[in-house]
């Protein structure tokens, strides 16, 4: 026969190991307290989220209430639906009942776990533990009779001892004592004890080790199989109860899930087209087309509603037109282009739905919205083109028949520039405009569609020169004033305007030529004033440019010796004097004695240093060896003798303030400022260029100036020449190099 493996016992495998064995069953039971409380927990847990499934669906049982009427037929239907709902919200219905539904599940659930499985376990760890107690009780007992075996084996050893003491010393008394026959005597009666008391220890050895063999080999044993048994026990009834409680889950589960198959059931009989039909059924409504726009003439220029069609406007609808129908077909045709894109991802989006396609169905549509809104646009262009040319058609004809166009490209002009048709200045910060690609002419952008459609085509640069002037002579003549006002307007009294500009530098412009509230001193001659020529193109680089001659430098040299000085405005000098004497160590300083007075030509911008003119030298000094003099104040002409008296100037350095006197206090003289003024920067006209305003420079070819700011990217640049900075084209002047 084959052997039968037999499942290892407590008592065959462990044998003295009943305290281990005790505590690890203790264990055990003690851990059906953490089971029941687990269940207890998942009770209140389910009995909770049943209060919350309750509480939301309440929540939004009322929102729907609310908005009902709104979601079934909109917020102005033509007729009320009374307490009809549409599809949708039938189905919402239903779903909030079976929220409800499935929260009475979820309750249910939670205290069937504390009837059938918690208070059971509770019960039972109480039950265990009592004869887990029983157990080490009787396990007590036997040890303690073990251990009284092994006293008693123990006293019979001691009883031997004291025997075996005793024989030896009568067997010494019969060696001295004077009897010796009772010695002998008395030696042979404590022999034969000493003898039974050997036999009842040899006795007792066999009676301790026949118990031991039992408290070993059959009583811890069958304790310890008792021990094991009702480890076993606590496990088959851990078991049953986890049973209890997966089958109560299941039960909820599966109630919960009959309830939401009902649902998934009632979702598929909302068809999408349900709602629309209970919405339109209860807003249809009689319905007017607005009427077309029509003409409203000005309430201060009564016209009507004809088109005008004289020669002027002839040109600008001529433009129009070509405008309209050379966009006209390339609009039709990206109008298609996008209408059979949209076509294609509606395609995509069907098969989607049908589940052909595994593609994010929110993103096709948003595609779809974003393509649509392209196309609208496109289609938008299409029909004004499409209107412009048929509106312009029936009131003119084609009036694009032989016309010959300009080759307009969009231009940003980077040298002053007029337009050809209106003859203005291109302003602006960027002085954008037109200019034809074939002949040069420029424009507006808003002159643009007035240009009359007469191109003379491809010219040469000579040729473009000579049309460019025409042009311009043209349009020159329109902008010369009448000479008297038309018949129908009142003579107006002359108007006047001064040069409010601030001056654009940072501490180059010297304020000479103007005070706090006089009028600006502008040192341009009347000719300037005259409608300016535009400037000339670039010549080339190649060309060899004559000498030019300056005059004599008279305007800017005074104290030579032997020459006459030409009179100088005094009032608008600006100037100051030298607290200690310096002595020029570098390039473009001025030694300068101490008292001197000086005229100042730029002031200290900051770098520590002052540009100066002492007699006919330039130069710059350190701005803490000169006292400023606060500009003078130019008198205005009353015509009274107070305008010969001298201007008076007062010092506003720290020491002088509310003295009558120009003088200072000197203070101990200031340490030099270490070297570190910039230097300044020459550029020089390469063209002559007549200003065009008050805040140009008119230049003469190979003509200095100090440069202030470089091209930012407009196409100017600030200059500065006699005290005034102004503006002046970039490209008309280059860096001087020496």
């Amino acid at each position: 026969m084959a052997e039968v493996d037999v499942a290892p016992t407590f008592g065959a495998e462990l044998k003295d190991g009943f305290k281990p064995a005790s505590a690890w069953v203790a264990n055990g039971i003690a851990w059906l307290d953490d089971i029941q409380n687990f269940y207890r927990e998942r009770s209140a847990i389910e009995k909770e989220h049943s209060a919350r499934l309750n509480a939301l669906a309440k929540k939004y049982f009322e929102k729907k209430n609310k908005k009902s009427t709104s979601l079934s037929v909109g917020d102005t239907p033509a007729m009320t639906p009374g307490s009809l709902e549409n599809a949708s919200l039938t189905i919402w219905t239903t779903h909030l009942t079976t929220l409800e539904s499935i929260a009475d599940q979820h309750e249910k659930y939670g205290n069937e776990l504390v009837q059938k499985v918690a208070d059971p376990l509770k019960y039972f760890a109480g039950r265990f533990e009592e004869l887990r107690k029983r157990h080490v009780e009787y396990a007590s007992k036997l040890e303690a009779e073990r251990d009284s075996s092994y006293a008693d084996l123990r006293k019979a050893k001691t009883k031997y001892d004291a025997a075996c003491q005793e024989v030896e010393s009568k067997r010494k008394k019969t060696e001295s004592s004077f009897d010796k026959a009772k010695a002998q005597s008395q030696y042979q009666q404590q022999l034969h004890d000493m003898n039974n008391v050997k036999n009842t220890y040899l006795i007792a050895i066999n009676v301790t080790n026949k118990q031991k063999e039992k408290y070993y080999h059959e009583y811890v044993p069958e304790v310890l199989d008792s021990l094991q048994d009702l480890s076993e026990f606590r496990t088959l009834k851990l078991n049953a109860l986890w049973s209890t409680a997966a089958s109560l889950e299941t039960e909820m589960l599966q109630q919960s899930n009959s309830l939401v198959d009902n649902l998934a059931q009632e979702i598929t009989r909302n068809q999408p087209h349900l709602d629309i039909m209970m919405y339109i059924r209860h807003n249809m409504g009689s319905w007017q087309e607005p009427a077309d726009k029509a003409f409203e003439p000005s309430p201060v220029w009564h016209d009507d509603d004809l088109m005008v069609t004289d020669e002027v406007a002839k040109v600008f609808l001529r433009n129009v037109l070509n405008k309209s129908k050379g966009q006209l077909g390339e609009l039709r045709r990206e109008v298609d282009k996008k209408r059979r894109e949209i076509d294609g991802v509606k395609r995509v989006k069907e098969r989607i739905r049908e589940g052909k396609e595994n593609k994010d169905e929110v993103v096709i549509v948003g595609q779809i919205f974003a393509m649509q809104e392209d196309l609208h646009q496109v289609d938008r262009k299409r029909l004004t083109a499409e209107v412009e040319t048929s509106t312009i058609t029936s009131a003119v004809g084609d009036v694009t028949l032989g016309a010959k166009n300009h080759n307009f490209k969009s231009q940003t002009f980077k040298i002053p520039t007029n337009c050809d048709l209106c003859g203005e200045r291109i302003w602006g910060l960027s002085a954008k405009g037109f200019d034809c690609r074939d002949c040069g002419y420029t424009c507006h952008s808003k002159c643009e569609m007035k240009v009359p459609a007469e191109c003379p085509g491809e010219l040469s640069k000579e040729e473009r020169k000579k049309y460019k002037a025409e042009r311009q002579s043209a349009a020159g003549a329109l902008l010369k004033p009448s000479a008297g006002p038309p018949d129908h307007v009142a003579e107006l009294p002359a108007l006047s305007r001064s040069n409010t500009m601030n001056s654009l530098s940072s501490g180059y412009a010297a304020s000479a030529n103007r005070s706090i509230s006089g009028p600006v001193v502008s040192p341009r001659s009347p000719a300037e004033d005259a409608p300016p020529e535009p400037p000339g193109p670039r010549p080339a680089s190649t060309i060899k440019k004559a000498r030019l001659v300056a005059p004599p430098p008279t305007a800017y040299i005074s104290e030579l010796p032997g020459s006459s000085v030409p009179p100088i405005n005094k009032a608008s000098e600006h100037k100051g004097k030298m607290l200690y004497a310096f002595d020029a160590s570098g390039d473009g300083e001025i030694s300068v004695p101490e008292g001197r007075e000086v005229v100042i030509i730029e002031p200290d911008d900051g770098a520590g240093w002052v540009k100066v003119r002492a007699g006919y030298k330039e130069g710059i000094v350190p701005a803490s060896y000169l006292e400023v003099f606060p500009a003078p104040i130019v008198p205005q002409d009353t015509g009274s003798s107070l305008n010969n008296r001298p201007a008076s100037t007062y010092s506003n350095s720290g020491s002088s303030i509310g003295t009558a006197g120009p003088s200072v206090k000197k203070k101990g003289p200031a340490v030099a400022p270490r070297r570190g003024a910039k230097k300044l920067k020459y550029v020089v006209a390469l063209y002559d260029y007549t200003a065009q305003a008050d805040t140009e420079h008119s230049m003469t070819e190979g003509e200095r100036f100090v440069l202030i700011k470089e091209d930012p990217g407009d196409g100017w640049a600030e200059v500065e020449k006699g005290g005034a900075t102004k503006s002046v084209p970039a490209s008309y002047v280059q860096v001087a190099t020496d």
